[in-house]
């Protein structure tokens, strides 16, 4: 039964390996030219280094005198230079600059070059020197650098075998001898490969930490806007509720007030009453499922919504906390719709408590103005006296106060004032905007 069992095991690996070797070419052509290098990051995105011109600047200095000592190894000792044979160490040495922006096809071209390199050198190199030289290795190993940077390691470590194998093949077919040189050159080429796979793996890391930092700023700002939107719509509640409870009181009151009324007046009015009250059931129903999770106490929960007369109120529990406020009112007071002075109260609220937590020290202004289709409140403090204390996180703060006053069509700007102060002015209409 084991006899079976591994001659099962054995065809099992058969198969794979012959899978593996059908796939072979095919891997290879993907890993080795088909499939794209990682784009260069754009400057100021994750993941740009900085030091990208300096880099480029280095390499076009170490490629100029790679292509110094590189000349004198195709040439006989003590002969001229021909041009050709410059020409030929300058396009070698070029592929380290053009493996900056295209360093798959820069390999390839290097790896080419190499083998070309060994022909003309055979019968020049003294008998002294082994192959390959160091400039053929500090060129090989520059372009293996830079494949390994922008691919990931797989292809990195296809390419250096393909390499190693092409510099052993060509050492053998080779006249001098090369029996330390390619322990070196394999020394140096796996250690170019193993430091570039390497800075790219930290180039990787970087940039999705910063992306994923991104993607946690926007679901924090997404959290806060729904949190805050949760917050009005609790408020708004008891506004809402209030107009229903007055119609059906009085379409419950207007068939008493008319003298022998009509029975289509009394079912039209019962009907709004019927239809009010259902309304009432359905804002308590949606109005439980918003505080579930409401952590207040119940006292305050059905504590009447404040408005915009009890302002001096709050400016009193500000300046008790060593905030020196004052309030100024301008225009005729005169009573605002709830939803209105609701929110007019919390854009006053909020933006003194950001000036207790932002601005230590500085005095502030409360300002509320009446115009004849709208109200405004305009909250300014002067230039904080000490910086302020880290914040503990992240706050409703603005974003709550502009959608109160997009709840309402209204408008909300904010911003620095002349001093190093701060400003924050809500102007919020008196009637439905549509």
């Amino acid at each position: 039964m084991s006899k079976l069992s591994a001659m099962t095991g054995a065809a099992g690996a058969g198969r794979r390996l012959v899978v593996l070797l059908r796939r072979l070419p095919r891997t290879l052509y993907e890993d080795l030219w088909a499939s794209p290098v990682d784009p260069l990051p754009a400057p100021g995105r994750p993941g740009a280094p900085v030091w990208r011109p300096v880099f480029a600047m280095l390499l076009a200095l170490a490629a100029a005198a790679v292509t110094l000592f590189h000349v004198y190894d195709l040439i006989p000792p003590g002969a001229g230079v021909p041009a050709s044979v410059v020409l030929f160490a300058v396009l070698q040495s070029a592929t380290l600059l053009a493996g900056l922006s295209r360093p798959l096809y820069a390999w390839w071209v290097s790896l080419v070059l190499m083998v070309v390199s060994v022909r003309l050198s055979e019968p020049v190199l003294p008998p002294a020197d082994a192959f390959p030289t160091v400039p053929e290795i500090a060129l090989q190993s520059g372009a293996l650098f830079l494949l390994a940077l922008r691919v990931p390691p797989r292809r990195a470590a296809t390419a250096l075998v393909v390499s190693l194998l092409t510099g052993a093949l060509a050492a053998a077919h080779h006249t001098q001898r090369h029996d330390h040189a390619l322990d070196r050159a394999f020394l140096v080429l796996v250690t170019a490969v193993v430091i570039g796979a390497a800075l790219r793996a930290l180039r990787v890391a970087r940039t999705e930490l910063v992306e994923q930092s991104e993607l946690t700023a926007e679901e924090r700002a997404r959290r806060t806007l729904l949190e805050e939107r949760n917050r009005i719509a609790r408020e708004l509640h008891d506004v809402v509720a209030h107009h229903m409870s007055v119609i059906s009181i009085q379409a419950q009151v207007a068939p008493h007030l008319v003298e022998h009324p009509s029975e289509e007046l009394k079912a039209n009015l019962a009907g709004i009453r019927e239809n009010a009250v259902e309304a009432l059931a359905e804002l308590r129903r949606v109005l439980g499922v918003l505080r579930a999770e409401d952590a207040l106490a119940d006292g305050v929960r059905h504590a009447p919504q404040p408005t915009l007369d009890r302002v001096d109120e709050l400016v009193g529990t500000v300046r008790a906390a060593g905030v020196d406020v004052t309030a100024r009112t301008t225009g005729v007071p005169r009573q605002l719709p709830p939803g209105v002075g609701l929110s007019a109260y919390r854009v006053t609220q909020e933006a003194l408590s950001n000036v207790m937590r932002h601005a230590p020290g500085a005095r502030a202004r409360v300002e509320v103005c009446y115009h004849t289709a709208a109200v405004t409140v305009r909250i300014t403090n002067s230039a904080p006296r000490a910086p302020a204390a880290p914040a503990a996180g992240a706050g409703h703060g603005l974003l709550g106060m502009y959608e109160r006053a997009a709840v309402l069509g209204g408008d909300l700007t904010h911003g620095p004032t002349p001093g190093g102060g701060y400003e924050v002015m809500a102007t919020l209409p008196l009637e439905d905007p549509s």
